[in-house]
């Protein structure tokens, strides 16, 4: 019997290249008078003249840069300070996975009696009253389209997540060409993200074959264009097809969602202050090794997906995938070992404890990981 099956889509979804070029009109429909955007410094250049338009036509815009890394509570606490009083009528996330979680949960709270903290888990946020439209600006987190937001709890250091269908935007922007300018190392980090987030939806314990499709096919785009879009950057297919697989990653993260690379990357950030992507990247090959144990065919479909050849048996052909999601990521200039980015072989236990705390995920595993499993992931990857 299939397991139940959720999905939660944006109320509308533009593609294509150049078509942020549409925002203002996109805005200006919706006869908003404040607008709120969330974003980073270096994206202000790129929407300014989307700003001017809009404030010719007497709207309020008001904008917050403060996002510069995985962002903590405190972060969420302070850009609501900031837009709480503006009382705005539409808030716009323009940029990578944290600047869109934080424009979510600014939507969300704002006119809200519920806590930040109320809704930290699954399906615990009540509603939402703003607009909300998210620009990606990464291929990538997929945060998009997803009804999750991951922030860094500032009174354990642990990341936590808030999963909510009315975290899912109202109208969502895809434009390509806005990852051209993204550093070689990010669109590694990140496509490889996104990448995981398909391959573990396709593996996971409450997979689903409508999931299954959007899954099979992010691989399948990810695995054929990240190299190139990593050592040729201008390359506008290969940009076209990562983001296309993003944004299929990002539609599998609400129904099925994530397993044990995502678990165990956790703690890499919270102590160690890893991306989010680099740590999922990482860990990818070695979770997959650990998995095979009884999920041989699906780890094989996998791996033909990713574009290796039909071996004699399923365990063969899972094999091969394992191999070249370890050639992608030394093509892609990912660190093969935890050593490598500078963790410590002693920290590994705590790492493991840490891991355990995340079974949101873990339950979602093929495999079951104990603390003692978790362990032994993490010395094989250092």
């Amino acid at each position: 019997m299939l397991p139940q099956l959720n999905v939660f889509f944006p109320g509308k979804l533009v593609f294509a290249n150049g078509c942020i070029e549409n925002i203002s009109a996109e805005i200006k429909a919706l006869d908003a008078k404040v607008v709120f955007i969330v974003t980073i410094e270096p994206l202000v250049s790129v929407i300014d003249k989307h700003i001017v338009s809009l404030q010719q036509t007497g709207v309020a815009v008001h904008i917050n840069t403060s996002i510069t890394q995985e962002p903590y509570f405190s972060d969420f606490e302070n850009i609501l300070a900031h837009a709480a009083p503006l009382n705005p009528d539409v808030v716009i996330g323009i940029g990578g996975g944290s600047v869109l979680d934080i424009a979510k949960l600014v939507a969300a709270q704002l006119d809200n009696q519920q806590t930040l903290r109320d809704y930290v888990g699954i399906g615990l946020l009540k509603g939402r009253k703003k607009k909300l439209i998210c620009i990606p600006t990464t291929a990538g987190t997929g945060s998009e389209v997803s009804p999750n937001a991951i922030l860094v709890d500032n009174e354990d250091n642990q990341k936590k997540g808030i999963i909510s269908p009315y975290l899912v935007p109202d109208i969502v922007f895809v434009d390509p060409l806005l990852t051209i300018s993204l550093p070689s190392a990010i669109t590694a980090a990140t496509g490889m993200d996104a990448l995981t987030h398909c391959l573990e939806a396709y593996t996971n314990k409450f997979a689903q074959p409508f999931i299954d499709m959007f899954a099979l096919e992010g691989i399948r785009l990810i695995a054929g264009h990240i190299e190139t879009a990593v050592t040729n950057g201008t390359d506008v297919v290969a940009r076209e097809k990562v983001a296309m697989g993003s944004l299929l990653g990002g539609f599998c993260l609400g129904p099925v969602n994530t397993a044990a690379v995502h678990a165990l990357s956790y703690p890499l950030g919270s102590l160690y202050h890893l991306s989010h992507g680099l740590s999922n990247a990482l860990l990818l090959p070695y979770v997959m090794e650990f998995n095979l144990v009884g999920s041989e065919k699906r780890y094989a479909e996998v791996a033909i997906a990713l574009g290796c050849a039909k071996q004699a048996t399923d365990q063969l052909t899972a094999l091969a995938g394992v191999e070249k999601i370890k050639q992608l990521n030394a093509a892609c200039g990912i660190p093969a070992t935890l050593k490598e980015v500078g963790v410590e072989f002693s920290s590994l236990e705590q790492m493991a404890k840490d891991a355990m705390k995340i079974q949101r995920l873990l339950k979602n595993n093929p495999r079951e990981v104990t603390e003692a499993l978790a362990l032994e992931i993490f010395k094989k990857a250092f």
